[in-house]
């Protein structure tokens, strides 16, 4: 079913369906009524004498100069040519789809002032599947994204290169004609409207909400399973202790790690008095305190990102009244500053997932278990080395966690002078949960094989459910293999959301 865009806000199944699953879209007849009525009052602006900004007037620093009507055509698409100035790797198809759906969301606000025609062509697009080329920079997050829109818009207008629905690169042109899309020529103002958004890095935060959401319920699945391989104990994990810290996110962590130890015979084999250890490790016992502030930090990054998806991004803007104002709205602070704090989560989740696997290889700690869960350690190395790949992914999290936002370059003679750094936020951002997939999918493949070797001590329904569902593609323990495929297919099962499926199914609905 298509998602209908309106003058209200989306919803973030919505933006993750159009963008990552290639749903369509459908402008909605009281849209298009808001775009007539606004566009009203930008021809009044662009007939009458009086200069108003993007519409009888250059840009940025350039905005005093008034331009004759005769040219404002040519203003538009110089405007457009000359900001499509990305440079780099291509980003994903699913970030552009995202700028490309939540543009058109703020062009349906009514308060653009652009053509409902014009507005029709960035539809047709999405519904093609043709995606425009945009790249990894050019973009300061300040006016809003430029140059990632600069490059949409320019197909819009019948130009530039994109990819079609197959992923073949092809000039724009031909992508059009035979997708049966025609473009159009900007009018007043359509240009800046058209480019002048915080889209692309609402795009990747609502993306980043959507991935973390399934992740930390990877690391709470991947903390009990290494609670179990290292006889760790779950009664820190009690709802009473929880509640004398009544974080949100951690009662949510510890009641899934609860739910995730329930039943389980490795646990129950070190309850009869025996054990002789006082507590666990921090990285064993504080997992609630650390996965739960994350889940914390990603609710206050989606209260954020229901806050922008619910705004009209645009200079100038079209009021109800008629007014056309100038405005701050395109600058980027409110996105960038919680990208990065997810980046710094992130970060320590995974450095927190990496310690605990750490712990299962290292005879000194891990309460009984071969040296680096080798076959036949000195002989066999076992996990050594896919811990050192987390430790590598973990150190690049680290500089990855660094805030983009809080620098700041001045662009346009002086006239943009303070800027966001929020698409540069999102952009690390992606890479920092791909990092820390991989280090959760080690910690896993780890853990999977420390439980196999507590044998004949059964774990719980759930941690033994992810055993299960990875020796359907990976061997238990045995001497040494091949280890990187073994771990891209864990990296799979936990990015796919497989392996949250296979507990879930056995445990009933993880928080």
């Amino acid at each position: 079913m298509d998602v209908e865009v309106g003058p209200g806000p989306l919803g973030f199944a919505d933006v993750v369906r159009v963008a990552r699953y290639g749903a369509g879209v459908r402008l909605s007849e009281v849209a298009v009524a808001e775009m007539f009525a606004s566009r009203g009052r930008i021809e009044e602006l662009a007939e009458g004498d009086t200069p108003a900004y993007g519409v009888s007037t250059g840009f940025g620093a350039l905005a005093t100069r008034h331009i004759d009507p005769g040219l404002r055509a040519q203003l538009q698409r110089s405007l457009v040519r000359s900001h499509a100035a990305g440079s780099g790797a291509e980003v994903e198809d699913e970030v552009t789809r995202a700028l490309m759906l939540l543009r058109l969301r703020t062009l349906a606000s009514g308060h653009t002032g652009i053509r409902p025609k014009t507005a029709r062509v960035l539809e047709s697009l999405l519904n093609a599947g043709i995606t425009p080329v945009v790249h990894e920079y050019g973009s300061l997050g300040c006016s809003g994204d430029l140059a990632p829109l600069s490059h949409v818009a320019l197909t819009i207008m019948g130009e530039g290169v994109v990819r079609d629905a197959d992923g073949v690169l092809m000039d724009a042109p031909e992508a059009l004609k035979r997708a049966g899309i025609e473009p159009v020529e900007l009018a007043a103002k359509e240009g800046l409207a058209l480019i002048n958004g915080t889209d692309g890095m609402l795009g990747m935060l609502v993306l980043a909400i959507e991935d973390l959401t399934r992740l930390l319920k990877v690391a709470d699945i991947s903390a009990a399973m290494s609670v179990e391989g290292l006889l760790g104990t779950d009664r820190v994990f009690s709802a009473d202790l929880q509640a004398l810290r009544p974080h949100p996110g951690q009662a949510a962590s510890a009641g899934n790690l609860r739910r995730l130890l329930s039943g389980s015979g490795i646990m129950e084999s070190h309850r009869d008095g025996t054990c002789t250890r006082v507590q666990d490790a921090y990285s064993l016992r504080c997992a609630p305190q650390v996965a739960g502030a994350a889940r914390d930090t990603v609710a206050h990054a989606a209260a954020v990102a229901e806050r922008e998806l619910a705004s009209a991004i645009d200079n100038p803007v079209v009021l109800a009244d008629g007014r056309v104002e100038s405005n701050g709205n395109f600058h980027g602070a409110p996105v960038g500053y919680v990208l990065d704090f997810l980046a710094i989560a992130v970060a320590d989740v995974a450095s927190m997932s990496e310690r605990r696997t750490d712990r299962m290889l290292d005879v000194a700690r891990n309460h009984g278990l071969p040296a680096f869960l080798a076959d036949d350690p000195g002989v066999d190395s076992g996990h050594m080395i896919a811990q050192y790949t987390q430790a590598a992914i973990v150190s690049e999290l680290k500089r990855l966690a660094v805030p983009a936002s809080v620098d700041s370059i001045p662009s346009s003679a002086m006239q943009e002078d303070h800027v966001s750094m929020g698409w540069s936020a999102g952009r690390k951002l992606r890479r920092a949960i791909d990092g820390l997939t991989r280090v959760l999918a080690v910690e896993v493949l780890t853990a999977a094989r420390a439980i196999e070797l507590r044998q004949p001590y059964r774990p719980a329904a759930g941690t033994g459910a992810v055993v299960a569902l990875l020796r359907e593609s990976v061997s238990g323990p045995g001497p040494d293999r091949f280890l990187a495929p073994e771990i891209e297919a864990m990296v799979r099962l936990v990015a796919d959301g497989s392996l949250v499926a296979a507990v879930e199914a056995a445990t009933g609905q993880l928080s």
